[in-house]
């Protein structure tokens, strides 16, 4: 496991859609002024948004080599999350670890259910929206699903909230300042 003090933990942040998971990564790491923090990048098997680039805010991959990573066991955890594939190459995780970096995981519900089963030094951070209006108005924001995928990621959002108690933190995202100063000392804590 990840036990010695040399090596870095496990931070994995979760959250239904929409609710600032990616804006509070990414102010963590402009944060990071000792180059603590790794991010993981994902695989996935779905189409890149607009601004997304290849290794940088995933590795897309095609739906054949995907599976070929699935069944040569190089994910620490992966889900098909709304008709996509998503995971996080386990090597390069477990490098960074090694080298004493802090690497985060922002990975949905089914993805950190599985880290915390095979890594359970893991520390589980679930991001929550204010309330189910403001995640419907932060997704409507987004334009990037139709309005059926948006109630889709409505409904199963409710499902993931109900799962939050389980986290070994809630952060609630109704100020991402305030929400970023509550996962860095999250961090800071370990």
């Amino acid at each position: 496991m990840f036990g010695n003090n040399e090596e870095g933990k496990l931070i994995v942040i979760s959250g239904p859609s929409g609710v600032g998971k990616g804006t509070i990564v990414s102010r963590l790491l402009e944060r990071d002024s000792e180059d603590k923090l790794e991010l993981s990048i994902s695989c996935t098997t779905r189409t890149p948004r607009p601004h997304e680039k290849d290794g940088v805010n995933y590795f897309f991959k095609r739906e054949g080599e995907f599976n070929d990573m699935i069944v040569g066991e190089k994910f620490l955890e992966h889900a098909n999350v709304f008709g996509c594939q998503y995971g996080t190459p386990k090597e390069r995780v477990l490098q960074k670890l090694a080298q004493g970096k802090n690497v985060i995981l922002e990975i949905d519900v089914q993805g950190a259910d599985q880290v915390k089963r095979n890594y359970g030094e893991a520390v589980m951070v679930f991001i929550l929206p204010p309330s189910e209006e403001e995640l419907a108005r932060r997704l409507k924001a987004r334009d990037s699903e139709s309005q059926s995928q948006m109630n889709e990621r409505l409904t199963k959002a409710k499902e993931e909230m109900k799962r939050a108690a389980e986290y070994d933190y809630m952060v609630t995202n109704d100020d991402i300042d305030t929400a970023v100063r509550e996962v860095q000392g999250i961090i800071n804590s370990l």
